[in-house]
């Protein structure tokens, strides 16, 4: 059997870059203004419009996540050209960022698809992929599937989240038991 590798929660995360269309780079996982957390969402780019409608959903949530002290951070594989032709199907406020190599997703251990054809896309490209990153720079959630159809559910997201960040709670990094 093959296995990918896949980042394990509580170690830290990854030194990556893309860039965001003013070609600043961004580093992912390094929350932005006062938040202490940052959430980086990998989508599957311009040709999947279950990105683009999970992308304008998650603009809602925007307030709800930077409640909890979590910057957001969305980044794909797209070129430039693309990002910037799929911005106008999107509605959001939030850094979005370009550019994700093949070497960097297998750094996160997200899956990756062929197009299926050039009208798709003309490249290889990241399922989606959560990272949740804590103010230690370790990875806090992960959540990574194989289609567009299975991604957290934002609402649920943020209210655990919030839950998560409540310094009553005391709520460890989970699923880090080695084996």
């Amino acid at each position: 059997m093959d296995y990918s590798v896949k980042l394990k929660a509580g170690n830290d995360f990854p030194a990556l870059t893309a860039t965001t269309l003013d070609g600043s780079e961004v580093k992912l996982g390094e929350p932005q203004g006062d938040a202490t957390w940052q959430a980086v969402f990998v989508y599957r780019g311009k040709h999947c419009p279950l990105c683009t409608q999970y992308l304008n959903d998650l603009e809602n949530y925007k307030q709800a996540f930077a409640d909890a002290g979590v910057d957001i951070l969305a980044v794909s594989a797209d070129s430039k050209a693309q990002l910037e032709a799929h911005l106008e199907k999107l509605d959001i406020s939030f850094p979005i960022a370009y550019g994700l190599t093949e070497e960097q997703m297998k750094t996160l251990g997200v899956y990756i698809s062929l197009p299926r054809s050039e009208q798709e896309t003309d490249n290889n490209f990241a399922e989606p992929g959560l990272f949740v990153v804590n103010e230690h720079g370790k990875l806090h959630v992960v959540d990574i599937s194989n289609n567009p159809f299975v991604r957290p559910e934002l609402g649920a997201l943020t209210r655990g989240l919030a839950w998560i960040r409540n310094p009553d709670n005391h709520y460890p990094i989970r699923g880090t038991l080695d084996y």
